[in-house]
């Protein structure tokens, strides 16, 4: 093997166990990062990620008006089928506890252009998701503010909210963990405490309008009006990944990281699903909220402010501000590390200034102000987009399924040439058919959100725009190529006896993966 050093990123002296550095070390990975983030601090990073505060409030008026009550069954159906895709994660990243996620899983599976192109959907994707997501906050915040609902104001509560995660996120990866964690509690105690007492003191239904669709109909069916509700579910089950993100700032990774993702469904979903039913509960006037007025109270608003009164309702916000936040903070530290992980292959111009770890914090600073430079730009574009916060949030949420499916993808490739899984996390007989169900929705939950459903094209358009100037960039330039990170080794390394006894795999002897290198410190 060829030995490289890295001299724009010294290895911490606090980089984490010998166990954990020898298995990235087998893995042909340096350690750059500080290993200070918990398990329960890393599942608080996914939680966040996901948010349920956020999910269920950002788009809870549209998926009701558009699906009616009966819309709450797609948080339930998608997050079975999201769990398939959180278990083939948990296999891959179990075995590739690497920085980066995406990017550097589908290096490893497959190979260079697959996961460029990978990297390139899901970091754009993670862009338009942080500029939704800050968009989405401003009429809470507006509220709490009692200041009347602009444009203007919307673009500036959102450059804001940008501004103050980045300030946290570039303190380091303690901070991190810290503030994820503050998020986590306040939105996982505030949101069941609102929600119960919605439910106990200010239920106007009872259960039985989970079924009925109030004649809800689209070309005379209720099937398709169903199928665009499913926005908010769609939305909401995504996060988990970031757990992987940040698996070289956390112990253990390859045990921790699996488990922690699958923490963030089991608890993220059923705070999401209890969040919705009690709102859908306690909606004063299903009649209005089926048909609302453009210019009138979002419905979120006007439910709080009839259950709580407006000191009431100021709290809840404060509350709910709080979650945006740390959903911000965490995606904007998951995108960093994709930048992080994509530039340290030098895949893209300024790579070297993007690949830089910061000597006192062990954060890629670079990385994190590139992203709230691009996240800022598309919430100011905001400005001249009519129904902003659907159609960011649209893109953002395709672009992560798209980026999902790749890893799926890329896993049924990995196993079809010979991976055997190594890592702490299996799943033994039920991978090829976990993978291929996870495969199968993935899928239908691209198709079903890219349907041109009233002739609107704009999500087809702005996909292929991002996935014809990554073709292009990639063809042109051919970045892949850069890179002397190994690559496609997955269905080899299975059996390197380094990195089987520092993950806990099996011990069979095989030669060393193509293009592998093997680091020292510096």
């Amino acid at each position: 093997m060829t030995t490289v050093h890295d001299p724009l990123n010294p290895v911490s002296v606090e980089a984490g166990d010998a166990e954990d550095v020898a298995q990235l070390k087998a893995l042909g990975v340096n350690p750059h990062f500080n290993r200070r983030m918990s398990l329960w601090q890393n599942f608080a990073l996914g939680f966040t990620y996901l948010s349920p505060v956020v999910g269920v409030y950002t788009l809870f008026g549209f998926c009701l008006a558009t699906g009616g009550p009966p819309m709450i069954w797609t948080y339930l159906i998608i997050a079975l089928c999201q769990f398939l895709v959180c278990l083939v994660f948990g296999e891959v990243v179990s075995q590739f506890p690497i920085s980066g996620g995406i990017y550097p899983w589908a290096r490893r599976l497959v190979g260079k252009r697959w996961a460029w192109m990978a990297g390139w959907i899901y970091a754009w994707a993670l862009c338009t998701s942080i500029a939704g997501i800050a968009v989405g906050a401003s009429p809470f915040l507006g509220s709490m503010m009692g200041m009347e609902s602009s444009s203007m104001l919307t673009v500036l509560i959102a450059l804001t909210l940008i501004a103050i995660v980045t300030g946290f996120n570039l303190e380091g990866t303690r901070w991190l963990g810290r503030v994820a964690m503050f998020g986590f509690l306040c939105e996982l105690i505030g949101a069941l405490a609102v929600g119960a007492y919605l439910i106990l003191f200010h239920r106007n239904y009872d259960f039985g309008v989970f079924f009925n669709t109030f004649d809800i109909n689209i070309d005379g069916s209720y099937w398709p009006a169903f199928l665009a509700a499913s926005l908010g579910g769609l939305f909401q089950y995504y996060g988990f990944e970031a757990c992987g993100d940040v698996a070289e700032e956390t112990p253990n990774p390859s045990r921790a990281i699996p488990k922690a993702m699958r923490m963030t469904i089991y608890v993220g979903g059923v705070a999401a699903m209890f969040i919705c039913i009690s709102l859908i509960l306690a909606v004063p006037d299903m009649q209005s909220a089926l048909h609302p007025d453009e210019n009138g109270t979002p419905i979120i608003i006007t439910i709080l402010n009839q259950a709580l009164g407006p000191v009431g309702t100021k709290l809840v916000v404060a509350v709910v501000a709080i979650s945006f936040l740390s959903c911000i903070l965490s995606l904007q530290a998951a995108a960093s590390r994709m930048v992080y992980a994509y530039s340290h292959d030098d895949m893209f111009i300024g790579s070297k200034l993007f690949r830089r770890v910061s000597e006192k914090h062990r954060v890629p600073s670079n990385a994190i102000l590139l992203i709230a430079v691009l996240t800022s730009a598309l919430c100011v574009a905001s400005y001249w987009m009519e129904d902003a916060i659907v159609t960011i949030v649209s893109f953002g949420v395709i672009g992560i399924y798209l980026s999902f499916q790749m890893i799926v993808i890329a896993a049924l490739v990995a196993r079809a040439r010979g991976w055997k899984p190594s890592g702490a996390f299996r799943l033994g007989a039920l991978a090829w058919p976990v993978n291929i169900a996870a495969l199968v929705y993935g899928v239908l939950a691209v198709i079903n959100m890219a349907w041109p459903r009233g002739g609107d094209w704009n999500m087809i358009v702005s996909c292929g725009i991002v996935l014809g100037v990554g073709f292009l960039y990639m063809l042109l330039f051919k970045p892949y190529d850069r890179g002397i990170s190994p690559h496609g080794d997955a269905h080899i390394l299975f059996g390197n006896p380094e990195v089987a006894s520092a993950s806990g795999g099996e011990t069979e002897s095989l030669p060393d993966a193509p293009g592998a290198v093997a680091y020292e410190p510096t």
